[in-house]
């Protein structure tokens, strides 16, 4: 049987949805068949009796985020059990044990289909259920699920919210709720330490709780578009999903406008004041300061000029126009709250980031009790990935500080914790790109349990004559002076490898716009090969359906001659083991055992023989075939009795061609996950990406970069 979760408040405006998917987050690292289930959920408007067109109960936000998030791949409408509606008819018409009946069933169909089940509660609004908590805890107990009940802290006194805890905590155990934990949401900052202090006292069961946020109150520029019923005039995706942090309703003349301007807020003014339109516009396009967009009122369109204008200043800041005047519309914003959706995926990692940074994950975790899979899916391989990272941060530089894809990957580290960062580039320009994006780069403090964040641009920065000197110092055998080292090192890759060399950051991730040479060939002037490596090489993580294999090597070495393939089969199963893949090896070639020969097919074969006498503890097997590597079945004919074939994990291809072609053929034909190109072989890590790298990529290339970090410092220690 399943083992479920329970998430329920005890009224509004808890914030509970980010509590939600940081478990889900927690049950999707252990197993890897996750459902999600909601009892209750209310109608889309105009839907007869609660139901769709096809039948089935309307659909909510937070099990849409959390079915696309984490792939569940179940029909949506097994996912819920009744609308409102129908729960009141039927109650009304047969009792509430029938209804709850109703739901336990529905419960249970999902429940078979999965290792792990979290229940969304009940939500506190217009929902016509007498004493809601007791019909939580009900369905809670019918279903067999342990509850972890959430209370809401915003404006609230410190000692209300630690009187509403507990008197939540009571009210759960009498009604013979398993309780896992209690959770305080929305806390005041500057109370948290006090709740938790008096919580952890006076509770038998632990107590976390979780500081407000506010990028996660703020409303997106596209749920105001939403509300208002807003007709967007300008704006990209990017534009619409900045975050709203305030509101600057314009009226005065343009000077004072101007000084009223706040970071990220949203222009409210009559659509007939072109200069506080073009004036918004242009602070925003000079970062002083960036706003989250304009909102025109009174229905009226700016002329072509101005739009065409407002167009170049700012692309991509959203301009939208509504019917209403500034009142109405205001009265309408001003209650607007941001909520977790399919659409605002940053607010998902603002809402993780949060939830990891207060919550003891890892207590939470055993007190679910959730039975670790065997299954190794690629999902719980990047939950892992980032897990490791976390537990003992590192710092990382990115020398492509202005690229669109690198901010968003350093938003997403930032506020899951993972590293500390630093951001190569001109700071206004990197600053102004962020806020162009929407995204929030937190100030630099120092100190505190954040992962921070630091922007240095090479051209000034006080360390350029000391990496000049050094470089000079290095490359001197080549000509090499100081006055031109000058020159090189202001060059990111050469300053970001040089932050690693000195040890001011503890790996470097590069590639996106650079290419591959540019971004290792600074690696391999000034970091070198690590003592015992014969060359540096690289290997793919390939993350299938139900398992993890080890490919190498696909990105560096064109054709290895027969010692740098048994050194690269050797570093490969040091990635694999470092990573938790054990490692067994399967040297590949286009035939198996004894069967072939010729000269690729004997380089493959003193390769491999040079393995086993340098490494004995290594398992390892070539010439081999990958069907005979990776199938039980072919392996049982070809090479009956081996240790690797059949079962091999770590495959090493005897040239670049086979190899990278191999992966992208895998990647693409099989849906696997290729992490990487990771390097091995380095003194200190550096790691490239390749140019198309989605943001996720680049997210688990610097975890698996600060994981490597970490194994250099132990083995320093």
């Amino acid at each position: 049987m399943a083992r479920s979760v329970y998430v329920t408040g005890i009224d509004r405006g808890d914030g509970r949805q980010a509590v939600e998917l940081g478990v889900m987050e927690l049950l999707t690292r252990q197993v890897d068949r996750v459902g999600v289930f909601r009892p209750l959920v209310h109608a889309h408007a105009g839907a007869p009796a609660g139901r769709r067109a096809g039948g089935e109960p309307g659909s909510d936000h937070v099990v849409e985020l959390l079915r696309g998030r984490y792939r569940i791949d179940l029909p949506s409408s097994e996912l819920y059990g009744l609308s409102y509606e129908e729960a009141a008819a039927l109650q009304a018409a047969q009792g509430q044990d029938e209804l709850v009946s109703t739901l336990v069933d529905r419960f249970r169909a999902l429940e078979r289909r999965c290792q792990a089940v979290l229940v969304l509660g009940t939500d506190f609004a217009d929902t016509n259920i007498p004493d809601e908590l007791a019909f939580n805890a009900r369905l809670a107990n019918e279903f067999g699920a342990a509850v972890l009940p959430v209370v809401g802290g915003h404006a609230e006194d410190p000692e209300a919210v630690i009187a509403e805890v507990r008197n939540a905590h009571r009210a759960f155990t009498d009604l013979g709720c398993e309780t896992l934990a209690m959770i305080a949401n929305r806390v005041a900052p500057g109370a948290k330490q006090r709740i938790q202090r008096k919580l952890t006292e006076k509770l038998p069961i632990p107590a976390y709780v979780i500081p407000e946020e506010p990028a996660l109150a703020a409303p997106t520029v596209a749920q105001l578009v939403e509300t208002t019923g807003a007709e967007v005039l300008l704006g990209d995706a990017a534009g619409l999903a900045r975050d709203v942090r305030g509101f600057v309703f314009g009226g005065a003349m343009l000077p004072t406008f101007l000084d009223a301007l706040t970071e990220g807020a949203l222009v409210v003014t009559p659509g007939d004041r072109a200069d506080l339109v073009i004036g918004s516009l242009a602070a925003h396009a000079a970062g002083a300061p960036p706003i989250a967009g304009v909102l025109l009122t009174l229905g009226q369109h700016p002329g072509p000029n101005v739009m065409t204008l407002a167009a170049r200043l700012a692309p991509g800041t959203p301009v939208a126009v509504v019917p209403e005047g500034s009142w109405p519309t205001a009265a309408t914003l001003t209650h607007l709250e941001g909520k977790l959706t399919a659409a605002s995926p940053r607010k998902a990692e603002i809402a993780l980031g949060l939830f990891e940074l207060h919550v003891d994950t890892a207590e939470l975790t055993n007190l679910i009790e959730v039975g670790r899979s065997e299954r190794v899916t690629p999902m719980m391989f990047e939950h892992e990935l980032l897990e490791r990272a976390r537990a003992s941060r590192r710092h990382v530089v990115l020398p492509e500080g202005t690229e669109e894809r690198v901010l968003r990957a350093a938003e997403i580290l930032l506020r899951r914790n993972i590293c500390d960062l630093t951001l190569l580039g001109e700071a206004d320009a990197v600053r102004r790109k962020a806020a162009g994006l929407g995204i929030d780069l937190p100030q630099e403090q120092p100190g505190g349990d954040r992962a921070q964040v630091r922007i240095v641009d090479p051209t000034t920065s006080p360390l350029r004559r000391q990496f000049a000197e050094l470089y000079a110092r290095l490359r001197a055998h080549k000509g090499m002076t100081v006055e031109l080292a000058l020159d090189v090192v202001t060059d990111v890759s050469y300053f970001g490898t040089l932050m690693v060399q000195e040890g001011i950051a503890d790996g470097m991730v590069s590639g996106a716009v650079h290419s591959t040479a540019a971004t290792i060939r600074p690696a391999f002037e000034v970091i070198k090969t690590s003592p015992g490596a014969a060359i540096v090489s690289s290997v793919f993580f390939m993350c299938l359906a139900d398992k993890v294999l080890v490919y190498g090597d696909c990105a560096v070495n064109p054709d290895p001659d027969a010692q740098q393939l048994a050194d690269i089969a050797i570093q490969s199963a040091a990635t694999a083991a470092q990573f938790g893949v054990e490692p067994r090896v399967a040297m590949l070639s286009y035939s198996t055992g004894t069967s072939g020969s010729g000269a690729d097919v004997d380089k493959v074969r003193k390769a491999t023989e040079l393995v086993r006498e340098l490494r004995p503890d290594i398992l390892v097997e070539g010439p081999i075939q990958y069907d005979a590597a990776v199938d039980a079945h072919v392996a049982a004919t070809k090479l009956p009795g081996s240790a690797v074939a059949g079962r091999a994990t770590v495959l090493i291809f005897p040239d670049l061609n086979t190899g990278n072609n191999t992966y992208k053929a895998v990647q693409r034909s099989a849906g696997a996950v290729a992490v990487g190109p990771v390097l091995q072989g380095l003194r200190k890590p550096v790691n490239d990406l390749s140019r198309g790298a989605l943001v996720q990529d680049i997210v688990n290339t610097v975890a698996i970069t600060a994981i490597q970090a970490q194994d250099d410092k132990e083995s320093q220690a």
